[in-house]
């Protein structure tokens, strides 16, 4: 485990930063553009611009990096995010912000590519596994520490501004002065989207409908936070418990579908997170320490879903298939992250601020009626036959890092 540590060190370092700044970035934005009188709908096309770069550079980036190699690649991305996170404490302005926002989801996906395919070429199949997991637990820790970073000073000053722009060209240093090798050319995603609704109508749909909610959330759970009344340190707490719980409770979900048909833990769970989004949107607290409890629980089953219609679908799949329908699911689930926060501000502003948990409620009614129809539609694949349940962060993956997951082991190269 620890040679495993030391031959990634730089790798990971570099991911530290990066994700750190990605975190404290985008809950800066909502924040800050709360304070100075944006529209809801307009913070909304933030995590919809961003979740189109995003998608945008899984297509395009393979190219861009093998026309001038990676670590030229990275030092781009990187230096575009730095730069767009200056910007947006320099212009502050809503349509300024949503476009440089789009750069932004272009430039952390090509960057997460660079630095997945690397991590890659650093995995055998005997440290796959442990490279993969120090991978996860660095993503959620920096993403949890630059969330939580908005805690200890003011939104309506530069200061965080400058201070993202910084950890975003501290990320540079390990990459450019490591001694790994550059690694093969980033794969090219083929989105076949009959093939992956043949494959599993469940897993299709329900990614789709995941990212509606998570984006959603992701995106406008800050300005819900606001208007609550609650402090911007709770705000902070507030998202990254909901991230830590989804993190804590994807192992025991995980074990449980792995003991039954997975459809009836995606509609167990999916109905849960739609009471507690319901119960949020009835009851509207306003009680700090509730909100934090219920964002928490939202938060440890809205983040479980994606990994679990994962594994169905790959249950489904021959092996040898996994990058591809887990690479296409993937989109899907970025598709719905560009419709999700376009729909929670439209319900926040029509209803309320609690109309963001009505519009996750919904999705995730949908997931869970979905799944229950198909499971009588469709026999289940057999225990014995399944592959094993891997924890999975789907706000931050590129096709690059579904080749790092241990099952990809018996995917050709």
């Amino acid at each position: 485990m620890f040679r495993s540590f030391v031959q990634v060190f730089a790798l990971l370092c570099g991911t530290s930063f990066l994700v750190m700044a990605s975190g404290l970035h985008g809950l800066l934005l909502p924040l800050r553009g709360g304070v100075e009188g944006f529209s809801t709908t307009s913070l909304g096309l933030l995590g919809t611009a961003w979740a189109g770069g995003f998608i945008t550079a899984c297509l395009l980036a393979p190219r861009l990096v093998q026309r001038v190699g990676h670590v030229r690649a990275f030092s781009a991305f990187a230096s575009i995010a730095a730069i767009v996170a200056l910007m947006t404490g320099l212009l502050v302005d809503s349509t300024a912000w949503i476009a440089l926002r789009a750069l932004t989801g272009f430039a952390m996906a090509g960057s997460y590519m660079v630095i997945e395919s690397w991590l890659n070429e650093r995995a055998s199949n005997a440290n796959r596994g442990q490279i993969f997991g120090l991978y996860m637990v660095v993503n959620f820790g920096s993403i949890t520490a630059g969330q939580l970073m908005i805690g200890f000073g003011d939104v309506r000053n530069g200061t965080f501004f400058m201070l993202t722009g910084i950890l975003f060209c501290l990320a540079l240093i390990p990459t450019a002065i490591s001694t790994a090798s550059s690694p093969k050319p980033l794969t090219e995603v083929q989105l076949d989207l009959k093939a992956l609704y043949r494959n599993s109508p469940v897993a299709f749909l329900g990614c789709i409908l995941i990212g509606v909610a998570n984006g959603a959330f992701g995106t406008l759970g800050a300005v819900y936070g606001a208007a609550t009344g609650i402090s911007t340190a709770e705000i902070a707490l507030m998202m990254s418990a909901a991230v830590l719980g989804g993190a804590l409770m994807q192992i025991p979900v995980g074990r449980m579908s792995d003991r039954t048909d997975r459809r009836y833990v995606l509609a167990c769970v999916g109905g849960a997170a739609a009471l507690i989004g319901l119960m949020i949107f009835a009851f509207a607290p306003h009680n700090a320490t509730l909100i934090l409890i219920m964002t928490a629980i939202y938060g440890g089953l809205a983040y479980t879903l994606y990994p679990v219609a994962v594994a169905h679908a790959n249950d489904f799949s021959d092996s040898e298939n996994f990058v591809k329908v887990t690479s296409g699911l993937l989109l899907l689930y970025g598709f719905g992250t560009m419709i999700g926060p376009v729909l929670g501000a439209w319900a926040m502003e029509a209803v309320k601020a609690e109309g963001l948990f009505a519009i996750t409620a919904l999705a995730h009614a949908a997931i869970m009626v979905h799944a229950i129809i198909r499971s009588r539609m469709r026999a289940p694949v057999p225990i014995d036959q399944r592959d094993n349940f891997q924890t999975a962060h789907s706000e931050r993956a590129t096709p690059e890092g579904v080749r790092l997951d241990p099952r990809a082991e018996s995917a050709p190269e």
